[in-house]
C-alpha cells in the first residue's frame, strides 16, 4: 500500500463473511456520521460489499461533510449523499428512513471543557436517533473507555465486566448507550453497541502516533505500558456485520485485537522498521484500558492484517511521508480527560 488509493482499497476490500451477512440484510443502509474519522472507509467497504452481494440496497451517507470533497468523495464512490446537522429536529425528521443504521457520532477530542456539548452529542444526540428509527436495525459505535483501567496481566475487561468509566467522556459513551438501550427497548429495535479501541489504518492511530514520535526523536512514554489495536478495516466490517446480529435486549460487543501488546515492544520494533533509535519516559503501570475481544473473534473471525504486517506498513507510509490525519489518538491519557 503506497498510495491513498491503494490504502482506500484495502480498507474496502469486503470478506466472503460480509458478502453473506449483507446478502441476508433486507432494505437500505444508512450511515450517520459518515465524513468523520471512521465513516468514510466504512461507507466504501459497505458499497462494495454490497455490490457483490447484489441486493441493489441504496447506501445513504449522511454528514455535515465539513471537510472540503468529503461528500464529493462519497458520492463518486457511489453513495446518496444527505448534508445534515443531526442536532437540528429538522434534519433529523427529514433523513431518508432506511432499514439498517449505522450511527458513528460522536465527541472526543476536545470534551475536557466542553462536557455540556460532549454530553448533548454522545448521549441525547442518540437517543433522538434511536427515536426516529425505531423499528430499524441499529448498530451505534461506542468506546472500550465505558471500562475501568484493569490489571495488564488480566487479558482486558469483557462484556460481563461492570463498567466503571473514568472521565465525563467516557461516562457520556455509557450515557449513549444505557439512552439508546432504553428506547429500543420502548420500541422492540434491535440494536447492537460496539466497544471499539483501537482502530489503526496507516493514516490514523496508536501506530502512527509511536512512529510520528520516534521520528520526531520524541520520548515515548510508557505510563500506560499496553494496548490493544485492530486494523480499521476489519472494524468496519465487524460493525456492519453486526446489523444482522442486532437484538433486544442489545448485542455488546468488544471490537479490538485479541493480543495485549506491550507498548515497550511496539515501539522498539516500529522504531527498529524505522531504522530509528527509540527512548523511553514514565514508568509501565500495573492497569490500562484494554478489552478482551474473544467475544468477536469467535463471532467474526480474524482481520485480514495482523499488529506484525501493521507495523511494517505503518512505518514504510511514514517514511515514504504519506499523508496522516492529524489527531493523535491520546492512548496514554489515563485521567478521561480529552
Amino acid at each position: 500500500m503506497q498510495t491513498v488509493e491503494d490504502l482506500e482499497r484495502r480498507l474496502a476490500e469486503p470478506s466472503p463473511g460480509l458478502i453473506t451477512d449483507l446478502a441476508a440484510l433486507d432494505g437500505d443502509l444508512l450511515v450517520l456520521g459518515a465524513a468523520g474519522k471512521l465513516g468514510p472507509s466504512l461507507v466504501r467497504l459497505a458499497l462494495a460489499g454490497i455490490a457483490k452481494a447484489g441486493t441493489g440496497a441504496t447506501v445513504y451517507a449522511a454528514s455535515r461533510f465539513g471537510s472540503p470533497g468529503s461528500e464529493q468523495a462519497l458520492r463518486d464512490a457511489g453513495a446518496e449523499t444527505v448534508v445534515a446537522d443531526l442536532t437540528d429536529e429538522r434534519a433529523l425528521a427529514g433523513l431518508p428512513d432506511a432499514a439498517n443504521v449505522i450511527f458513528l457520532v460522536g465527541a472526543k477530542f476536545g470534551s475536557y471543557g466542553n462536557e455540556a456539548d460532549t454530553w448533548h452529542t454522545n448521549c441525547y444526540l442518540p437517543g433522538r436517533v434511536a427515536e426516529r428509527f425505531a423499528g430499524s436495525r441499529i448498530t451505534a459505535l461506542s468506546t472500550g473507555n465505558v471500562y475501568p483501567l484493569v490489571d495488564v496481566a488480566s487479558g482486558g475487561a469483557d462484556e460481563s465486566t461492570p463498567p466503571d468509566p473514568v472521565g465525563e467522556y467516557a461516562m457520556s459513551c455509557l450515557g449513549r448507550e444505557r439512552v439508546m438501550t432504553a428506547v429500543a427497548a420502548r420500541h422492540q429495535t434491535p440494536l447492537a453497541l460496539i466497544r471499539l479501541n483501537y482502530a489503526v489504518e496507516l493514516r490514523y492511530g496508536v501506530l502512527v502516533d509511536l512512529g510520528q514520535q520516534i521520528m520526531a526523536g520524541e520520548p515515548v512514554d510508557l505510563s500506560t505500558g499496553a494496548v490493544n489495536v485492530i486494523w480499521q478495516g476489519f472494524a468496519n466490517e465487524v460493525t456492519l456485520r453486526s446489523l444482522l446480529r442486532a437484538d433486544v435486549p442489545p448485542l455488546t460487543l468488544n471490537l479490538t485485537g485479541v493480543e495485549t501488546l506491550q507498548v515497550r515492544d511496539l515501539a522498539q520494533t516500529m522504531a527498529d522498521r524505522l531504522g530509528r533509535p527509540v527512548t523511553f519516559t514514565g514508568t509501565e503501570q500495573p492497569t490500562a484500558l484494554l478489552s478482551d475481544a474473544r467475544r468477536c473473534r469467535q463471532l467474526f473471525g480474524g482481520p485480514a492484517i495482523e499488529v506484525d504486517e501493521l507495523i511494517g506498513l505503518t512505518a514504510g507510509w511514514l517514511q515514504a511521508g504519506g499523508p496522516v490525519h492529524g489527531k493523535p489518538t491520546k492512548f496514554q491519557r489515563r485521567d478521561g480527560k480529552f
